[in-house]
């Protein structure tokens, strides 16, 4: 097993509207420093509205950008809708940004969001028409495992988001803290990217704190222990993707 975490304090870090909404992202731009793209996870930022604050339109294309939304409100304009949308905690919106899309993002004061884009295949999906769609938080299925409630966003029958990205499996663990360790059985051809969202506790003996960023590879299980209980975003990729990434490639030109 290879288990590495990245603490909030080295990783990247960015603004919108003077400090209004503040990120630090586990997975940055390419020229931002911190972590870069890996399997098919391209960027990865923990936004937070320090006021009510509104990222004006700007495009996208061929990613696909998820927002989840953690705490608050925020609303979402996009050109394809031509209309704004309005999503509350547990939430998650997807824009497949195909050919072309713009948008922009309100945040209301203390909203917070993890955005994640993932890196399809930009060969197919820049001749594809953008799609959007929005999930409400009650209808992800939840499944308690014994004292671990499991939230399946995509990659099993009964999850509902639709994804372009293949092999990408999306949840969140929390333990409530009646049951003190979990193990939690892996595939080593997967990597997993796991982000601390509240608690304490050890990720196979080594400890973990709110907001740090673990990647685990070549792995089979996964020993997890908390006294207080912990609650996790969890992002499984395959190791293979089968095709050469964007963020592949931006690395190579930039190296």
């Amino acid at each position: 097993m290879a288990l590495t975490i990245i603490p909030k304090k080295e990783q990247a870090y960015g603004q919108f509207n003077n400090g209004q909404v503040i990120e630090n992202k586990p997975i940055g731009f390419p020229r931002e420093g911190g972590t870069k793209a890996y399997s098919t996870l391209f960027y990865w930022a923990y936004a937070e509205a320090k006021v009510d604050s509104t990222i004006g339109l700007h495009p996208h294309q061929g990613f696909e950008i998820m927002s989840f939304v953690l705490n608050g409100k925020i609303r979402h304009f996009d050109t394809k809708l031509d209309g704004w949308r309005d999503l509350e905690k547990g939430d998650v919106q997807i824009i497949r940004a195909g050919k072309g899309i713009s948008h922009a993002e309100f945040m209301a004061q203390n909203a917070v969001m993890f955005q994640i884009w993932m890196d399809p295949n930009i060969d197919k999906t820049m001749q594809q028409e953008a799609t959007y769609d929005d999930y409400p938080a009650a209808d992800f299925p939840v499944e308690d495992r014994d004292g671990l409630h499991v939230t399946t966003y995509t990659g099993t029958p009964e999850a509902p988001l639709r994804m372009d990205t293949p092999g990408v499996t999306i949840a969140r663990w929390k333990m409530d803290g009646t049951k003190k360790e979990q193990t939690i059985a892996l595939r080593p051809d997967e990597v997993y990217s796991i982000y601390v969202l509240t608690g304490t506790g050890t990720f196979d003996g080594k400890s973990v704190n709110p907001d740090d960023f673990i990647i685990i590879e070549n792995a089979e299980q996964l020993e997890l222990k908390t006294e207080e209980g912990m609650e996790l975003f969890v992002v499984a990729s395959p190791v293979n993707v089968g095709y050469a990434t964007y963020g592949e490639m931006m690395q190579g030109r930039m190296g």
